[in-house]
């Protein structure tokens, strides 16, 4: 009876060390998964050029994703930016937020809060009397 309680405890013994292994294999597939093996297209930071319509000047800014920035009058943050996965015609997908500051009475209000797509900017429009952003890169 000894020795048939010494070989179950041995056996739960190595039960759980394979299922701890395959856990852990489990996670490192996962994690070769989203990290080098397979390509990411998302990016952490987005460039935008806004257009001054009133001086006819661009400006080209580099966002952080997650991160506010104040361009003039306009609060500018991205959430997200995506690089297409065709090769052959780019596209750049980037979901943005713009406050005017210029408008007191509604500084909680967006200007614009969607996404943008860098061929199709009139797709859903950023519609603003003075500036106008184009999306130029994700990385």
């Amino acid at each position: 009876m000894m020795k048939l309680s010494k070989n179950i405890k041995a056996g739960k013994i190595k039960i759980l060390i394979l299922i701890l292994l395959l856990n852990l294999c489990f996670f490192l597939f996962l994690d070769k998964s989203n990290g080098k093996g397979n390509q990411s297209f998302g990016g952490k930071f987005l460039e935008i050029k806004i257009l001054d319509k009133v001086s006819s000047k661009t400006n080209t800014v580099e966002l952080k994703i997650g991160k506010e920035i104040k361009f003039k009058n306009l609060l500018i943050k991205s959430l997200k930016c995506e690089n297409s996965k065709f090769d052959d015609n780019p596209e750049i997908t980037a979901y943005i937020q713009v406050i005017d500051k210029t408008n007191i009475n509604n500084d909680e209000v967006f200007v614009f809060n969607g996404w943008a797509f860098s061929s199709s900017p009139s797709l859903k429009p950023f519609d603003h009397p003075v500036y106008d952003i184009w999306l130029m890169s994700c990385y």
